[in-house]
């Protein structure tokens, strides 16, 4: 066989591997798991969730390109701008995910399929919409048997919307330290007794945390399971009822830090012109192509001067409400080549996982064509401490070009995070800055602000 390159992240499905060869990705079906892959592409399934764009196309090539001897066949998927996790959407993302999963459930059973895998990694945000990627993840209904995948839906979608509905967002990122998925005893710990009142809650994760515990021992726990019967009809109930369920969940966002920031900066309206002006001449002088990472993004303002010159864009911000209301608006108006995610920059998404190979990092995930950082240095150095070199061999791991914007210590912004500390930031400064990204990149363009006292830069990565 050839080289090729595997992917971690599919390690643990025995039904095949995801790989690199040469540049392309695929993925190989294992022998001894045919039969429910042709009965996926054979009952017409596939067809319609690929038209419903629900799940990832993809086709058949050539065994030659097979990983290992195992093969059956060798798919190759469709690929995908950017890989995000479930601790970086939104609530909106993660809900619509949940139901996105919940309608390919559904339509399973109406083909005689159903998932087997009900993980919230199988889902990735492409061209605006939550699109299923684990072909192989169907397999053949048995009348009266369980949802074997049941458990891991509530641990991976109800229990963390649940808990952001009723008590804070912020539990979501207990995905982070739970990559399979909320435990429903700890989901229940934590939900106020008001949850109790909600059926889909008291049955999917108070009662079902319950049973958990008085089945604990795994050898009751897979006679019980065994004993169980489900009919068609109470499958289909089931769902219904986790997708009316999930509905009725609301998100009711307190203020945050910088979910009005477009309301609360000290840009006049000509200084934002200008700056609006200069990041477009920056952006128009380069590729015009391939993703472009804006970080610190808030609602995704200056984001959309990259999407209307090509680029694929993931806009990053530490604030949840900011992120929400930037994925609402690219819903409502179907903004395809645009991903909100919640991302806090001084504590980026590592590596995961077994091995620390599961799931990958903020970088490995680059390097991006472009990245932008605007209004975002001075919270970086000076509210979280990291020296302005560090910022700079990050920024440069992340991308080719950044489009960066220094705010000095004058401007009205920088004066709020310094009036509630002592400034031990000697080295922050235009010198100080300049001298610290020189080191890891060139500057193509600086410009200053025009009715600001900010500057704006156009840098290209340096060869290392």
């Amino acid at each position: 066989m050839q080289h090729s390159d595997v992917l971690d992240a599919s390690f643990r499905d025995p039904a095949g591997r995801m790989y690199r060869r040469e540049g392309r990705l695929y993925r190989q079906l294992n022998k001894g798991f045919e039969s429910d892959y042709e009965l996926l592409m054979n009952s017409g399934l596939y067809q319609h969730l690929v038209e419903k764009r629900l799940l990832v196309e993809h086709s058949e090539a050539d065994l030659s390109r097979a990983h290992d001897d195992h093969a059956a066949k060798v798919l190759q998927p469709q690929e995908l701008a950017y890989i995000s996790y479930p601790w970086e959407w939104s609530f909106s993302q993660l809900r619509d995910a949940a139901l996105a999963t919940l309608d390919i459930q559904m339509a399973a059973l109406d083909f005689g399929l159903v998932l087997k895998d009900a993980s919230a990694f199988n889902i990735q945000f492409h061209d605006g919409r939550p699109l299923f990627i684990d072909t192989l993840s169907f397999e053949a209904y048995e009348e009266g048997r369980p949802w074997s995948a049941y458990r891991q839906f509530c641990q991976h979608f109800l229990a963390p919307l649940a808990l952001a509905s009723y008590r804070d967002y912020r539990l979501v990122k207990l995905m982070r330290s739970y990559i399979d998925g909320i435990p429903l005893d700890l989901a229940s710990q934590l939900l106020p007794r008001r949850s109790w009142l909600r059926y889909s809650i008291l049955a999917n994760i108070h009662l079902h945390a319950r049973a958990q515990q008085r089945f604990a021992d795994e050898g009751r726990e897979s006679k019980s399971q065994r004993e169980v019967k489900v009919s068609l009809m109470g499958m289909r109930g089931l769902i219904d009822g986790l997708a009316s369920g999930i509905k009725r969940l609301q998100w009711r966002s307190g203020p945050t830090e910088w979910g009005d920031y477009y309301a609360d900066t000290n840009y006049e309206d000509t200084a934002m012109q200008a700056k609006t002006s200069l990041v477009e001449r920056f952006l128009d002088t380069l590729p015009g192509q391939g993703l472009l990472l804006d970080m610190g993004a808030n609602t995704g303002r200056f984001s959309r001067l990259g999407l209307a010159r090509g680029y694929q864009v993931v806009a990053m911000d530490v604030d949840e409400l900011a992120v929400e209301r930037a994925y609402l608006a690219a819903r409502e108006q179907a903004t395809a080549a645009f991903l909100p995610l919640v991302q806090d920059l001084a504590n980026p998404t590592p590596a995961l996982g077994w091995a620390h190979r599961e799931r990958m990092s903020l970088v490995q995930r680059g390097p991006a064509e472009v990245v932008m950082a605007l209004a975002l240095i001075h919270h970086l150095a000076i509210s979280n401490n990291v020296p302005l070199v560090q910022c700079a061999e990050y920024f440069a791991q992340l991308g080719q070009y950044l489009i960066i914007e220094f705010v000095p210590k004058s401007d009205s912004q920088v004066a709020r995070l310094l009036s509630t500390r002592e400034d031990i930031f000697p080295d922050y400064d235009r010198k100080g800055f300049e001298a610290a990204f020189s080191s890891h990149f060139s500057v193509l363009d600086s410009q200053p602000i025009e009715g600001s006292e900010r500057q704006l830069y156009l840098m290209q990565t340096r060869q290392q």
